[in-house]
């Protein structure tokens, strides 16, 4: 399992690049696509260099209503999608899984680089520039919502937000 974890965070280091060493731009628009009364915005993921690989997707969750919890995340793009977190472990950096991640009523989550993410594993083909790929969220209380992620070019940040 230790091997397996050093191997996913070796494997992915430049999806997690800081915004200003980025110099590839990312598409500008933004989707905000509802599901009850949490919405989802800026669904994006990287490109990736072959099969078999691993990527992030990157979103921001909203409520307007109760208290909820995103459970779980799925994906034809991957074989394995889960929800992460990235955190320093020393001076190593480890992403890790999740049990869920709460979405708290007018407090957006922003699911980024280098914090909580969703980590695709085992793709079964290469992530490209231009294409995108539905996302399915599954939450506590509020019904299951797709999502339309859009692929960025490698080392790209966040599609803007209008």
């Amino acid at each position: 399992m230790k091997s397996l974890l050093l191997c996913a965070v070796a494997a992915v280091p430049a999806l997690f690049l800081h915004p200003a060493a980025i110099h590839a731009q990312a598409p500008a628009h933004s989707h905000t696509q509802p599901a009850g009364p949490i919405s989802v915005q800026n669904a994006w993921a990287r490109a990736t260099a072959g099969q078999g690989g691993a990527s992030g997707a990157f979103l921001t969750l909203t409520t307007t209503g109760a208290p909820d919890r995103l459970l779980s995340v799925s994906t034809p793009a991957a074989r394995r999608a889960e929800l992460h977190e990235t955190k320093m472990d020393g001076a190593i950096m480890r992403m890790l899984p999740v049990a869920g991640i709460d979405v708290l009523a007018g407090t957006p989550v922003e699911l980024k680089p280098g914090a909580l993410h969703i980590m695709l594993m085992d793709l079964p083909a290469p992530l490209k520039a231009g294409d995108s790929f539905p996302l399915t969220l599954t939450f506590a209380h509020a019904p299951s919502v797709t999502v339309t992620v859009q692929v960025v070019p490698p080392g790209a940040a966040a599609p803007h937000s209008h």
